[in-house]
């Protein structure tokens, strides 16, 4: 038997071992997490159709909203507090403080990159936080659609 201490990461916890803490990371959803589902139920509701995690290919690079009005040229992302770092409620781990800081850097480069080439391309880009009252963001989604010309 290994008579070493476990691990600890930096708030003195035992360190998880890295199959338990690799089956947390895979269940974290790209898509059809439980506040797009309310998004997109919320909007069905109101009799809206729409694509979900629709791919569209523009000149500068790929992007994958969460939801997508092709006519309307809308596209809306549900971003969560965490991995997009929510000014009200972005947490930063404690343990692996480098790799994360780093993560999170791209996660937002990427989100800014990716709202460049879609207003760039004519599109409307909406942002949704996952706290935001359903309703204010259903407003949002319908106030860009209104404004949008349809193709």
């Amino acid at each position: 038997m290994d008579s070493r201490p476990s691990p600890r990461d930096v708030s003195g916890q035992p360190e998880a071992p890295i199959s338990l803490r690799r089956r947390i990371m895979q269940a974290n959803r790209r898509r059809d997490t439980k506040p797009e589902i309310s998004l997109r139920s919320a909007l069905h509701r109101a009799g809206l159709r729409y694509r979900c995690d629709l791919r569209i290919d523009l000149p500068g690079g790929r992007v994958r909203p969460d939801i997508v009005f092709t006519r309307r040229k809308v596209a809306v992302f549900v971003d969560g507090c965490f991995w997009h770092r929510c000014p009200e409620h972005a947490s930063q781990p404690k343990s692996n403080t480098d790799y994360w800081s780093q993560k999170f850097a791209r996660n937002v480069e990427r989100d800014i990159r990716n709202t460049e080439l879609l207003v760039d391309a004519g599109w409307s880009v909406v942002r949704v936080w996952e706290h935001e009252e359903l309703s204010d963001a259903v407003e949002r989604v319908l106030a860009a659609l209104s404004s949008s010309k349809e193709a």
